[in-house]
């Protein structure tokens, strides 16, 4: 049972904030009580459809005890405890702590792994997946930074993904993408195997993390393309390092304004995700769902083109709809691992 002091609690904090949104305002303050306001409004509405079934329920049961009315009110009992029970589950799911990033826009940082220029192919395909997602999904995809090699693939990209809730959704896509098909360069038709690795980054603003300019060391360079007119002959390209950790982050586009404003951006967003990290750590040493940890060295998902079929490592999910997913429909696998998540978030809270 879910206490009810809790959940006037948070419907108190709801009419709150709605009574200080109704008064008006801008600036940051009023954008924080926006934000807290939207993000308690889906958790109001299933503690008011909890509550509805609970009423009615009681109603019925009180018409039990009147003789001409107790055959209808025990014919509708079980549908009510069975909408009640599925209410419950739905509002334990609302109450569930949220990730503080799960709002944020996000950064997808794609790189090519083991298998040479068809690793680097790949790597262009998960690019224009995601960014095909992101526009079912009605969010601003906007490619940040990329090189690409001169068979058309992708040797590092950042993929900037602006909107409501997408740290939400794309955040275990982060992992290692295995892909298994027959290369454009094999002549023999033999498969191969190649992978490609996935950095899902909550964006982070300037507010979030405090970089201090003394401890960067940025460097410019001359920027490397496919080749022939593409190639940029200015010293254009930038590196930014970050002295106390390590990170190295560069961006090669045409401006060099736009790519230490890109370079910094893609600072942020790691520097952010690393503290995020060590603060978990920090929270529950143990703290691993099923659909696991988010380390970009492990293997999440294969994506077999002879048998059409791509497969979900974590939890075991295989879709014969392979054409289907690499042109961006991933909902059935993220709509997935989130409700797994969630399940074993779920069990861990009541264990």
């Amino acid at each position: 049972m879910i206490p009810e002091t809790r959940l006037q609690h948070i419907t108190d904090r709801f009419d709150y904030l709605e009574a200080r949104m109704a008064e008006g305002g801008d600036g940051t303050g009023f954008a924080e009580l926006a934000r807290e306001y939207a993000e308690l409004r889906p958790v109001v509405e299933e503690i008011a459809a909890w509550r509805g079934l609970t009423g009615e329920i009681v109603d019925a049961e009180a018409l039990c005890e009147d003789p001409e009315m107790r055959a209808l009110a025990e014919e509708e009992l079980p549908e009510l405890r069975a909408k009640l029970e599925a209410a419950e589950s739905a509002l334990q799911i609302a109450l569930l702590p949220r990730d503080a990033a799960d709002s944020r826009s996000a950064m997808i940082e794609i790189r090519p792994g083991t298998g040479g220029d068809e690793a680097a192919l790949f790597a262009g395909d998960l690019l224009r997946m995601y960014q095909r997602f992101a526009e079912a999904q009605g969010w601003r995809a906007e490619i940040a930074s990329e090189t690409a090699t001169e068979l058309g693939g992708v040797k590092e990209a950042v993929l900037h993904v602006r909107g409501d809730g997408v740290f939400a959704k794309l955040k275990f896509e982060s992992g290692v993408h295995r892909v298994q098909r027959v290369p454009v360069t094999e002549t023999g038709g033999r498969v191969h195997t190649s992978a490609a690795t996935v950095a899902v980054l909550p964006e982070a603003e300037e507010v979030d993390v405090a970089i201090d300019p003394s401890e960067l060391r940025i460097d410019t360079m001359r920027a490397s393309g496919a080749g022939g007119q593409h190639v940029n002959t200015t010293d254009s390209a930038v590196r930014i390092t970050h002295l106390p950790t390590g990170i190295v982050v560069t961006s090669s586009e045409k401006s060099q304004h736009q790519n230490r404003a890109i370079a910094m951006q893609v600072l942020r967003a790691r520097l952010y995700d690393m503290e995020r990290q060590r603060a978990d750590e920090e929270r529950a040493a143990d703290r691993r769902s099923q659909v696991g940890s988010g380390d970009r060295s492990e293997r999440i998902r294969t994506y077999n083109f002879p048998q059409g079929r791509v497969t979900d490592h974590r939890i075991g999910l295989t879709l014969y709809k392979l054409d289907q997913v690499v042109q961006g429909d991933l909902s059935e696998f993220i709509d997935a691992l989130v409700a797994d998540d969630q399940a074993a978030r779920l069990a861990q809270m009541e264990a």
